[in-house]
């Protein structure tokens, strides 16, 4: 395992990268520095062909507070010196991780192991799945603090919930338990306590069976189409099936289903 300044990085089965939030004092309250590394990660996990699936949890007793209030950051007073202080610090921040990780064509996976809230929420509706431990708390509290969902909740908020709940939420700061949050479609799946982790990473374990090809060019077709006509989709897929239909992984399936064989993808 690797031990960054903010970061907890670690690869414990084949092709599965697990990044934890490392600043459990703060309850993983993200800082400028924790938003460079994770940048810096999500662009090894892109350009790493061996890793096909990214665990994205916290260390202690949250998943991420949002941002860090208390100011603990060295680099904050630079950014604050600087033009555009405060657009400056989200352009350079939370808003590049949430891009970056909307923009990722491979499967990443929140275990949601505590608090996911405001900023930390957002982060984990980036993911493509969430796994959440019983008693995590999930919601949005900017605006305990007159502050605003900033970081891209106003956008991935009413996407996951809808306009009307997800307005009820930021304007009322609200926070909800691990099952209700599922039911609201903050949530994929609740499991356990203490077992958010385990559970993300069986589900890694099994996505990073599949093809890797076929699951980059699933995930990028899914999310295309939600901002895209049927048509416009449909044009897309079959762009799509021009490169998975030729690959070898394609001949495996055909060849591991006649032979009744599990399948070993390469991603070629």
């Amino acid at each position: 395992m690797a031990q960054l300044e903010t970061l907890l990085v670690s690869s414990p089965h084949d092709h599965i990268r697990v990044v934890s939030l490392n600043r459990p004092k703060q309850m993983n309250a993200y800082s400028t520095r924790m938003c460079e590394a994770l940048c810096a990660e999500i662009d090894a996990y892109l350009k790493d062909d061996a890793l096909r699936v990214l665990v994205l949890t916290g260390e202690g007793r949250a998943f991420c507070a949002g941002g860090d209030v208390s100011n603990a950051d060295d680099d904050r007073d630079h950014l604050m010196a600087q033009q555009l202080s405060h657009g400056r610090e989200m352009r350079d921040g939370m808003h590049r991780v949430i891009q970056a990780l909307h923009h990722l064509d491979k499967p990443v996976i929140a275990a949601i192991n505590g608090a996911a809230v405001a900023g930390g929420l957002a982060l984990a509706l980036a993911c493509d799945m969430r796994i959440a431990d019983e008693s995590a708390k999930l919601g949005d509290t900017s605006g305990r603090f007159a502050l605003l969902p900033d970081e891209g909740g106003a956008w991935l908020f009413p996407r996951a919930m809808g306009l009307d709940r997800a307005l009820k939420m930021t304007l009322l700061a609200e926070t909800y338990p691990a099952r209700e949050a599922q039911a609201l479609g903050l949530v994929t799946e609740v499991v356990p306590d203490g077992t958010a982790l385990e559970a993300a990473l069986d589900l890694a374990t099994r996505l990073a069976a599949q093809s890797p090809l076929a699951v980059r060019l699933a995930k990028a077709m899914m999310v295309q189409g939600l901002d895209v006509t049927l048509e416009q989709s449909q044009r897309e897929a079959a762009l799509s099936v021009m490169i998975a239909n030729e690959s070898d992984d394609v001949k495996e399936g055909v060849r591991a289903f006649f032979k009744k064989q599990t399948p070993h993808f390469t991603g070629h």
